[in-house]
C-alpha cells in the first residue's frame, strides 16, 4: 500500500493557480493587440478621409462655363431686385416739381424743387426763384400753380415755396439724414430742360465752403460726382433708399460757363430741411 504524500494537495492548488494565472493573462494581451491594431486602422481611415484632394486641372471650357454660370446667377439678381438708383427715382418721382421763373426783361429760367410735406410746401434753392416776377411749379401729375415765396435762407440758398393750389393727391418726400463719404448718391431735375432726369455719383467731400456771386460764401455743403447741370438746381440729392439727403445748389466750373465738369453741391437736408420747418426724419 502507497503511502500518502501529506504535501501533494498543497503542490497541485499551486500548480493550478499558475495555470489560471496565465489563462488570465492571455487575453489581456490579446485585448491590448487588438486595440492597438483597431486605433491604427481608425487614423489610416481618417487620414484617407481628410486629406485634401488634389487639386483639379482646370481647362478653358470649364473657365468659360463659370464666368457664364455667374454672369447668369447676377442677371437674376437684377431681375428679381432693381437697381438701386431705380428704386430711388420711384420714391421721388412723386415728389419732384418743376419750376418755371418769369423775370424782368421777358427773360425766364427753370429749375427744380421738392414737396416735403402735406400741405404742398416746396423746397428749392434760393437763386432759381431770386428776382422772380411770377413761379409756376408743375407737379408730377400735370397740376400747374403759381407759387409765392414765403420763407428763404440766402446763407445756405434755400428757399421755401407755397403752391396757390395742390394736385389732387400730395405726396411728399421722404428726408434722409447725413452722409459719409463714398455713399453712393443720386440727383433729380431738369438739365438743359430735360425733364425728370437721374444722374449717379457718390460723395466726394462733406463741409465744403463755396464762393459764389463773387463774395458770398456757401458753407458746410455737401460734394457730390453725380451730373449736374442747369436746371438741377433746387432739385433733390438722394441716397440709395431714395430719401433727400440734400438740395443741389450748384457746380464748380473753372470757366464762366455754367456746365458741368464733375463737382457740384448740395445744402444737407439737415440745414434745407429746418428752412422749411421740416426736420430730417
Amino acid at each position: 500500500m502507497r503511502s500518502r504524500d501529506p504535501g501533494g494537495p498543497r503542490r497541485l492548488v499551486a500548480r493550478l493557480r499558475r495555470v489560471v494565472s496565465r489563462v488570465r493573462r492571455v487575453p489581456a494581451r490579446l485585448w491590448w493587440t487588438s486595440l492597438a491594431v483597431l486605433a491604427v486602422g481608425v487614423l489610416a481611415i481618417s487620414y484617407a478621409l481628410t486629406r485634401p484632394a488634389p487639386p483639379a486641372t482646370l481647362t478653358r471650357a470649364d473657365v468659360a462655363a463659370d464666368v457664364q454660370a455667374g454672369i447668369e446667377r447676377r442677371a437674376e439678381q437684377d431681375a428679381v431686385r432693381p437697381a438701386d438708383a431705380t428704386l430711388a427715382h420711384a420714391a421721388i418721382e412723386p415728389s419732384l416739381v418743376l419750376i418755371t421763373t418769369r423775370l424782368a426783361g421777358d427773360r425766364s429760367g427753370t429749375g427744380a424743387g421738392v414737396v416735403v410735406n402735406a400741405d404742398g410746401t416746396v423746397l428749392t434753392a434760393l437763386h432759381v426763384v431770386d428776382g422772380a416776377e411770377s413761379i409756376t411749379i408743375s407737379f408730377s401729375d400735370g397740376t400747374n400753380a403759381g407759387a409765392d415765396v414765403i420763407e428763404s435762407t440766402r446763407a445756405s440758398d434755400i428757399a421755401t415755396l407755397r403752391p396757390h393750389r395742390l394736385p389732387d393727391t400730395v405726396v411728399p418726400a421722404v428726408l434722409g439724414g447725413a452722409v459719409q463719404v463714398g455713399a453712393p448718391v443720386f440727383a433729380v431735375g431738369h438739365p438743359l430742360g430735360l425733364t425728370d432726369s437721374l444722374s449717379a455719383g457718390i460723395v466726394s467731400a462733406l463741409d465744403r465752403t463755396v464762393t459764389v456771386e463773387g463774395t458770398r460764401k456757401l458753407e458746410h455743403l455737401i460734394q457730390f460726382d453725380a451730373a449736374v447741370n442747369p436746371g438741377n438746381s433746387g432739385g433733390p440729392l438722394l441716397n440709395r433708399a431714395g430719401q433727400v439727403v440734400g438740395i443741389v445748389t450748384g457746380l464748380a466750373n473753372p470757366t464762366d460757363q455754367s456746365l458741368f465738369v464733375g463737382i457740384g453741391f448740395a445744402v444737407p437736408i439737415a440745414t434745407a430741411g429746418g428752412a422749411a420747418g421740416s426736420p430730417p426724419r
